[in-house]
């Protein structure tokens, strides 16, 4: 399996980059209300984030997972806030999501507890569960918001149970939807991986001590090792979920996802945490980036499944393989 990108994908992933750079600074998105901002999130459907997958004919890019996830990965390393997975996943679903002009939100029924994300800013909130996919109306949700969300980017708010809803797609829908969003949300948390490497690193060759960059220090440049070996095996199994998803004779797409959702899980949460110990004092402090890091990543390792449940699927899919 070939995961070179072509010149194509390229330009895709550096144009993506070059917006949130320029557009999206991680200072302008520490200010955002509710955690989305209406005009970022309408120029992201302007440049084609939320309709990458859908038909030319309909509107959209044309373009499969396998790219999805080299933008997903960019949103990720630029802590773009907002349900991003879920407005892509549901951009054929409805009407506006494609274009950012409606801001939809994704949550499964059988989690336990129950938690929405941006509920304030949602104008629709679609619901996955073993029976299939229903439409909810936010509105009618009745819970009460968490008071200090671990992500202070994602808002939050607890709810005791979700309203029925109108159903808008079977069991076969939703079970796809659900790797789908594993696939982009281990691209958002390649993303975190990636980046965190890149600031950890930029400080050690900053940050002098005994009148020598702290990067020349073995101890540090270990660190610095592990934390790039970590990005580029998830990225390697990120990619792959992509492909097999696009393509299931390439591979077995649940597998590859579950891979995918581990190992992009543990690089994002353990690169965060190395990134703050190299930092050192001010890595801990509320004003600098990394501690905004290891918590989105905190937050993306619990959605679309758990790392223990991605562990019991692997477990499975490897037991079975060889029975």
């Amino acid at each position: 399996m070939n995961f070179e990108l072509d010149e194509d994908e390229v330009a895709l992933q550096k144009g993506i980059r070059e917006l949130c750079r320029a557009r999206f600074p991680l200072d302008s998105l520490r200010a955002i209300e509710g955690g989305v901002d209406r005009n970022m999130w309408r120029e992201l459907g302007e440049a084609g984030v939320f309709s990458l997958r859908l038909p030319e004919s309909d509107g959209g890019v044309g373009l499969g997972l396998a790219q999805a996830v080299l933008v997903f990965e960019e949103l990720g390393a630029a802590l773009i806030p907002g349900p991003l997975v879920a407005s892509l996943l549901t951009a054929g679903l409805v009407d506006g999501a494609a274009t950012g002009e409606r801001v939809v939100g994704v949550v499964e029924r059988d989690r336990s507890p129950i938690l929405v994300e941006y509920p304030d800013a949602l104008d629709e909130l679609v619901v996955i569960d073993d029976r299939g996919i229903r439409r909810v109306d936010p509105a009618s949700l009745d819970g009460h918001p968490v008071e200090r969300p671990l992500d202070p980017l994602t808002p939050l708010m607890f709810v005791e149970q979700l309203p029925e809803g109108e159903e808008v797609g079977g069991p076969d829908a939703a079970a796809r939807l659900r790797l789908e969003g594993a696939a982009l949300s281990a691209a958002l948390l390649l993303g975190i991986a990636l980046e965190t490497t890149e600031l950890a690193t930029g400080y050690a060759k900053e940050r002098v001590q005994f009148d020598r960059p702290i990067g020349s220090f073995q101890a540090v440049k270990h660190l610095l090792a592990d934390m790039l070996v970590r990005a580029e095996v998830a990225r390697a199994a990120v990619y792959a979920a992509g492909v097999q998803l696009d393509d299931p004779s390439a591979g077995n797409p649940g597998r590859a996802i579950a891979a995918a959702k581990l190992l992009a899980s543990e690089a994002a949460v353990t690169n965060g945490k190395t990134c703050i110990q190299v930092h050192g004092g001010t890595g801990f402090t509320w004003e600098a980036a990394p501690h905004l890091y290891l918590k989105r990543a905190s937050v993306l390792a619990a959605t679309f499944g758990s790392t223990d449940e991605h562990a019991e699927a692997m477990a499975a899919h490897l037991v079975g393989s060889h029975q």
